[in-house]
Parts: C-alpha cells; sequence; structure tokens
C-alpha cells in the first residue's frame, strides 16, 4: 500500500492510513488550567495518523479535554480527547489542510523508520512494560502512583506528575534507583543494582 499524501478531488478524499508506532512523546491538558505552571506529562505515541494520534498516559482524561502534544519528530500536535483508554487516550488532531499534508510527510517517513527512540545515556536495550502502572515509594515512605515509560538492566524511565529531586533514592515496586535526570513529564532512574534479564522480563510481562 502506496502511503503518499493524496488530497483526492472532492470534498474529503484523503487516504488516512494509520500507523503504530512507539516514540517519545508528552502532552498537558490546555482545558484545566488552574494557578501555577501547566503539568506537561511524558508519554509515548503509539497510533497515529493526519487526523488522530494514540497516546499513553499517567493520569485520566476526559472526552473533550484539550491537549497540546509533542512528539518526536512530529513536532507538537493540538486538539482534544476524543475516546479516554485504559492507560491512555485518543486525540483528535486540529490542523489545516497544508498542516495534514505536511504532517503526512512526517508520518511517511516514521512509516520506513518507526520503533525507535531518542538515544539517552542508558546503552542497555529498554522494553516497554505491558502494564506500565507501578507504585513509587519515596525515602520518607509516601506512595505514589507513577507510569514506567521504558525499562532496561540498568534503569528505567518514569513519567510522573511531579519528579522527584535529582539524586533521590526512591523505589518501583522492589527495584531500587536514584534519581539521575529530569525530563518534560518525568525522570531518569538508575538502579543500585543491574538487573537480571530474568528480572527485566518479570518486570515487562507483568499483568
Amino acid at each position: 500500500m502506496s502511503l503518499a499524501f493524496d488530497p483526492g478531488s472532492g470534498a474529503e478524499r484523503r487516504q488516512d492510513v494509520r500507523i503504530i508506532v512507539n516514540i517519545p512523546a508528552s502532552f498537558s491538558v490546555t482545558s484545566r488550567l488552574g494557578g501555577g505552571a501547566r503539568p506537561v506529562f511524558a508519554c509515548r505515541a503509539l497510533n497515529l495518523s493526519t487526523r488522530m494520534v494514540a497516546l499513553t498516559s499517567p493520569v485520566k482524561v476526559a472526552k473533550g479535554d484539550k491537549i497540546i502534544a509533542t512528539i518526536h519528530h512530529l513536532g507538537k500536535l493540538e486538539g482534544e480527547v476524543t475516546s479516554p483508554l485504559e492507560g491512555g487516550f485518543v486525540m483528535s488532531i486540529t490542523a489545516t489542510d497544508d498542516e495534514r499534508e505536511k504532517l503526512w510527510h512526517k508520518i511517511e517517513w516514521l512509516e520506513q523508520h518507526k520503533n525507535f527512540d531518542v538515544s539517552d545515556k542508558r546503552a542497555a536495550r529498554r522494553f516497554i512494560p505491558q502494564n506500565p502502572r507501578v507504585q513509587m515509594i519515596l525515602s520518607d515512605g509516601h506512595i505514589e502512583r507513577c507510569h514506567i515509560l521504558d525499562i532496561s538492566v540498568s534503569g528505567a524511565a518514569i513519567s510522573v506528575e511531579k519528579a522527584p529531586e535529582i539524586g533521590s533514592v526512591l523505589a518501583i515496586g522492589s527495584i531500587v534507583g536514584r534519581v539521575v535526570r529530569h525530563f518534560d513529564g518525568g525522570f531518569g532512574l538508575k538502579f543500585v543494582e543491574t538487573l537480571s534479564d530474568d528480572a527485566v522480563a518479570a518486570f515487562v510481562n507483568r499483568a
């Protein structure tokens, strides 16, 4: 099947093929503005077209919520939640015809180079857990729910509303690590002890 963008003839004759991806992203909910800065949540884009994108999410959103998402290699997209999902949501993409055409060329490129990640300081292979939600236990005993973006034998990338300070020691489940960096909507955790391949597999495949 050709992935070429086809404006076609008539009112709405555009080929709108959805592709499966697994790329880093972040988003904020603009329709829930309160005092202070708008929270930014790290996530991953899993399915996209010129009209919609499916994102993982560490927080619950509601149908109709206004979203600004920034997706690696696609840039900033605006729209609203059309379908809340368990562990994520689908959002529409608000764009002009010209913007959709430009987006389509980017999607075509992604189809040829999909399932890559932004390089970081972890050389070990990273995996996406089937169930990304887990308890995060802070050093003072406080427990929060967080969202694991990816995990390797040496560390993990974690999405959370407020990242602990760099140097903080905490546990995700029973795995202890130290916060080593911040990024938009989350933080990087380096494990105190390198995990075995079996331990990573057990974490990735847990229900």
